[in-house]
């Protein structure tokens, strides 16, 4: 009755519907920017001082998001160049907040007028609609995946100061429709020249060939599918994270869920150890070169809520893009039955581009709690 009453109250005194655009508290990043709008940008606010910082270190991150990067990914052209407006002097951070804008060269919205009549299956145009009484039906306007080069850009900074610390992010594809990668091919941390070397970025070069093979058959069929990033974060010290509400793992999970397309996340044994025995599942501690350690790792490096000090795991579901070139049946907006076939340039998977993504938000995370945790336990000696 309370939320009733609070949403009532809202509707009658005309308060603003507004839509939270900014993440992390002590690194906190806020983006702006539709698909087909003229950019897409972020603002970094609390990157420290005298941080050397080049557009070229950013940039290198963007174009492994962009789009028309191979043949299993849209075709929109986009360069994504990046444009750092504030924060700079002389190649270093001055600690005043960081603007960087992208400018979209590529759009073509002509593609989506018959979208702005009805709602596409899966898609964002219903909930917006209802909840704004207003969208931008124009490449899903805020909704659309581009919005997300705004994170890659704030993560390229994130991850740069993490890597000063000795931390090493990195993510890349498991699994795409039914076809996976064998668990024992991944035990090493792979290189980012292993992830890379094909366009699918699955570290494991058969698994690959057969993930690129589905990928193109799919889309033959004007279809999509979906499939599982994981990440691993090594080099992680012990404290990151608080032990209530602030868990690490849990602000790993928002971050990654925040994500377009994503509907999963586990970390360490997952939904796995929930079929596990206490005696089975638990990480038995050890002194291992002068370090207290952990044997296994079914924790992923976080117990508490708080690092361990072990490689963080982590992964992420992501669902078959929903726009695919075949004729589904919805409604328009009044509500009447219609038929609609997706338009526009679209990804028959979205995962292998989102690796980097999802690095970037694992680095914005770590950032902002290593920040945190310094501001709490690093300044006071008592």
């Amino acid at each position: 009755m309370f939320f009733l009453s609070l949403a009532a109250h809202a509707t009658a005194t005309n308060l603003p519907r507004t839509m939270p655009n900014s993440f992390g508290h002590l690194f906190r990043i806020t983006t702006w920017g539709e698909s087909h709008g003229p950019a897409i940008g972020v603002t970094v606010d609390g990157c420290p001082p005298r941080l050397p910082l080049t557009a070229d270190e950013i940039q290198a991150e963007l174009d492994r998001r962009r789009p028309g990067q191979s043949d299993i990914t849209t075709p929109r052209k986009e360069a994504d160049t990046v444009e750092i407006l504030s924060g700079l002097h002389e190649g270093k951070t001055t600690g005043t907040p960081i603007s960087m804008l992208v400018r979209n060269t590529d759009q073509r919205s002509s593609a989506y007028n018959e979208m702005a009549k009805a709602f596409r299956p899966s898609h964002a145009d219903f909930t917006y609609q209802t909840k704004y009484g207003i969208r931008d039906p124009n490449g899903g306007g805020r909704s659309s995946a581009r919005e997300t080069i705004g994170r890659v850009a704030a993560g390229a900074i994130a991850k740069k100061i993490l890597a000063s610390g000795g931390l090493e992010i990195r993510a890349y594809v498991t699994r795409i429709h039914d076809i996976a990668a064998p668990a024992e091919t991944l035990t090493e941390f792979p290189s980012l020249e292993q992830i890379e070397a094909t366009a699918v970025r699955c570290p494991h070069p058969e698994t690959a060939a057969k993930m690129i093979e589905r990928i193109k058959f799919v889309r033959s069929e004007g279809d999509s599918v979906g499939g599982v990033i994981q990440c691993r974060v090594r080099g992680v010290p012990v404290g990151l994270g608080e032990p209530v509400f602030d868990r690490l793992e849990a602000d790993l999970a928002k971050a990654m869920l925040s994500l377009p397309a994503t509907k999963g996340f586990e970390i360490g044994s997952g939904f796995a150890g929930s079929m596990m025995r206490g005696s089975e599942h638990n990480d038995l501690f050890e002194n291992r070169d002068g370090r207290i350690r952990t044997v296994t790792n079914r924790s992923g490096g976080v117990q508490g809520g708080i690092s361990n000090g072990e490689e963080i795991v982590f992964n992420v579901a992501f669902k078959p893009t929903a726009t695919i070139l075949q004729k589904q049946p919805t409604v328009d907006l009044s509500g009447q039955p219609i038929s609609l076939m997706g338009k526009g340039r679209h990804d028959p998977c979205v995962v292998p581009r989102a690796v980097p993504i999802v690095e970037a938000m694992a680095a914005l995370v770590l950032i902002d709690h290593w920040l945190r945790d310094s501001a709490q336990n690093r300044v006071f000696e008592f």
